[in-house]
């Protein structure tokens, strides 16, 4: 049985590694082909195809109710429910409506929408919206958070600009809602917003600061996942009956066991229905639930039988699970735990169990998080052998009985005053760890390495005195040092980052790396830190030679001061110095500069009869092995004329579309000058500017040349002197993205 069990899996999980999903009259075959193979014992192959066959199912289902193409970028008259929590930072309104129809087309029932400068907005309320919808779809980077994949796990068909809307019924059933502005309202020492995630599974309060902290110090799942905190009430429910038995405070005519487990799962599907009870709740109290069955009835079985038998569980009830970074960790966190602790030979005392429990799973988490894309914690061993416990133990009782009791006058106000202060003392210790020892983005390795250095961690899992157990170490060391691919000299490698409305272009030699902008920032909304610094490092970038900021508006230098503050930069120029933050000390662009690296050679130009921003544009020639490309900037027609009269002004392999693609911009003169091959596109996908216009796309088509936009094919990657087309990152095909 327990071999079906793993077959039946495997099949659900292999949904996640689908680069399409197979037509529907395959999918509907395998239960039949599995049912005839029963008979002839071959039932794990039978098992297999059933999971198999019901996740691809639940894929096609969601994939099925995503806004149609051809309302891609409309806007409609929709009507919904409010559902979940709505965010409200720096004045733009976020929440999810469900249940949405509309009169004149078929639309997504789940949508995430966002209204700017918009009125308030409750859970439980029903609106009638005219929306700009758009189809489900993210930035899509090297080795960065896949939002696609996010949107189709969380079912959401459609996303979407709010332009008006009109509210038809109050709030119904809203208590979550309010309970969250009773929270807003409670004096908690600075510390509303942790009071919300941890009680609520609201991480909307959390300031960008206390975000980086956490993450620095890998404690995130203590205060914004909301499985996590159900796991720790139900832990604690049942060691205080399991410690109040084995202490004579139980009563003897109750049995403490099954009491322990009952009471356990009512507080975990009680706070379950707090947090909202939405899909990554239901699953722990799922995975809660099971484990509580097999200590009260089943434990004769070994541990390794109740974790599969969570995992076909929750795999079966929500097979898009296995899209989200937090199913792996979490499964993978208890399976180091059985593995290692189950290897033991003699008992432990209780703090040689707490503190070995947290190196093992860094250890055995290291390569899991390294193929996610997501950053380790040097400190996150330390920081939550103390963190877990004060927030278990010292900081979770209080808040949740504070927020049962606020209709008591001062108690639950009381309580909640305490618990706010209690985490704020955690922040600052987590803050000073976080100082000394930020999270570490590994450099994407290659699959090879990343097999050795799993064994490695492996190796290092086992028990004492088993052979070759000492080679775990080298072998997980591969990860964090990794030989380098070194790039050959008269070659450069360019990426174009997907930053949506903004432009960033990395360009590295064999020992040297430039950047080209930074990508944007409005308000708070900073890409810089959220995207091309990340990015950075995940290429292995550890300091920049040059950053290039072709001019000062926000949409290519915003993420600049990001940038600098995350790397070493030895020198930064721009052709609008004066504009820029003193911070960054840019130098001035100097017409003419020439300089060489590993045998590319590189020259700048800028116009001096420039007036505004956009005509000041740095522009930037790369030559590698003849194969030349042009960086723009935001250049106009006019500077474009004065670019002809320039060195630059010779046949060019790619160029940099400026402006974006603007209308006033990408003149047929430079075309007919240039005759570019091939163009690049960085924007947004239906930003409000237009861009790019469609008299410039069509001057590009009657060239006859390629068009690569950020758009629709993501970061694109391109080797300058191989006189080869580019990869783009849509090109990596999974199953829930859209090839453009």
């Amino acid at each position: 049985m327990r071999t079906g069990m793993m077959a039946l899996a495997l099949g659900l999980l292999a949904l996640r590694f689908l680069p399409v999903l197979p037509p529907v009259w395959l999918w509907l075959l395998l239960p039949v082909a599995g049912l005839m193979l029963l008979p002839f014992k071959t039932y794990p192959l039978a098992f297999f195809l059933f999971g198999l066959s019901w996740a691809c199912a639940n894929a096609q289902w969601v994939l099925d109710d995503r806004l149609r193409v051809s309302l891609d970028g409309e806007t409609r008259w929709v009507e919904g429910r409010v559902v979940g929590l709505p965010q409200n930072n720096d004045g733009v309104v976020r929440f999810e409506l469900a249940g949405a129809r509309s009169r004149q087309a078929k639309v997504p029932q789940l949508m995430r929408l966002a209204w700017y400068d918009g009125p308030p907005v409750n859970s439980g309320e029903r609106w009638r919206l005219a929306v700009k919808l758009k189809r489900p779809a993210g930035l899509l980077n090297p080795h960065a958070f896949d939002y696609d994949a996010w949107l189709l796990a969380q079912r959401i068909g459609a996303t979407g600009t709010i332009k008006d809307g009109q509210r038809l019924t109050e709030a119904r059933w809203a208590w979550r809602d309010g309970i969250r502005q009773r929270l807003q309202a409670v004096d908690a020492q600075g510390r509303t917003g942790a009071l919300a995630a941890l009680v609520l599974g609201d991480g909307a309060g959390l300031s960008r600061e206390d975000w980086q902290v956490l993450q620095d110090t890998g404690t995130v799942h203590l205060l914004v996942i909301s499985g996590q905190h159900i796991g720790l009430l139900a832990g604690l429910v049942y060691l205080l009956i399991a410690g109040a038995a084995r202490y004579g405070l139980w009563p003897n005519r109750l049995p403490w066991l099954p009491w322990a487990c009952g009471l356990a799962f009512t507080a975990a599907l009680g706070y379950g229905l707090l947090a909202g009870f939405e899909v990554p709740v239901r699953r722990a109290c799922v995975m809660i639930g099971l484990m509580l069955l097999w200590r009260l009835r089943f434990r004769h079985l070994g541990a390794w039988w109740p974790l599969l038998l969570a995992l076909d569980g929750v795999l079966l009830l929500d097979p898009l699970a296995s899209l989200q970074p937090g199913f792996w960790l979490s499964f993978a966190a208890v399976a180091v735990l059985i593995f290692t602790f189950g290897g033991r030979l003699g008992p432990w005392r209780w703090w040689q169990t707490w503190t070995r429990a947290q190196w093992l799973i860094a250890i055995g988490l290291c390569p899991l998080l390294l193929v996610l894309g997501l950053p380790i914690s040097i400190s996150g061993p330390a920081a939550n052998l103390l963190a877990v416990p004060w927030i278990s133990l010292v900081v979770l009782p209080p808040a949740l009985l504070g927020t049962l009791l606020l209709p008591v006058p001062y108690v639950g106000e009381g309580l909640l005053w305490l618990a706010g202060g209690l985490i704020d003392w955690l922040f600052k210790g987590l803050a000073l760890m976080a100082g000394e020892l930020p999270a570490w983005v590994p450099v994407a390795v290659p699959w090879w390495i990343w097999a050795l250095g799993a064994l490695g961690a492996l190796l290092l899992l086992l028990p004492r005195g088993v052979p070759l157990r000492p080679l775990g170490w080298p072998l997980l060391l591969l990860l964090v040092f990794p030989p380098r691919e070194s790039m050959p000299p008269g070659i450069a490698e360019v990426w174009q980052l997907d930053v949506g409305q903004g432009l960033a272009i990395l360009v590295r030699t064999r020992h040297h790396t430039l950047l080209y902008d930074t990508g944007p920032r409005f308000g708070d909304f900073d890409l810089g830190a959220r995207v091309v610094l990340p990015s950075l490092r995940k290429l292995g970038v550890e300091e920049l030679d040059l950053m290039l900021i072709s001019h000062a508006d926000a949409d290519h230098a915003g993420g600049a001061l990001a940038v600098a503050a995350g790397l070493a930069v030895k020198r930064v120029r721009s052709g609008d110095p004066l504009a820029l933050p003193l911070e960054l000390q840019a130098e001035a662009c100097e017409s003419g500069e020439q300089w060489a690296w590993d045998d590319v050679r590189f020259e700048l130009w800028q116009w001096s009869s420039a007036t505004d921003s956009n005509q000041k544009s740095c522009v930037l020639q790369i030559e590698a092995n003849g194969e030349r490309l042009l960086l723009t900037g935001d250049i106009d027609s006019a500077a474009e004329r004065a670019l002809l009269d320039s060195p630059l002004a010779v046949p060019t392999d790619w160029l940099q579309a400026p402006h974006h693609g603007s209308r006033s911009s990408s003149s047929m003169a430079l075309l007919n000058q240039l005759q570019p091959k091939a163009v690049l596109i960085s924007r947004g996908q239906g930003n409000a500017f237009g861009h790019p216009h469609p008299t410039v796309i069509a001057r590009y088509q009657k060239r006859g040349m390629a068009i690569y936009d950020s758009a629709e094919q993501g970061a694109i990657r391109l080797q300058l002197g191989r006189f080869n087309p580019p990869s783009t990152m849509r090109l990596e095909r999974r199953f829930w993205r859209s090839v453009q």
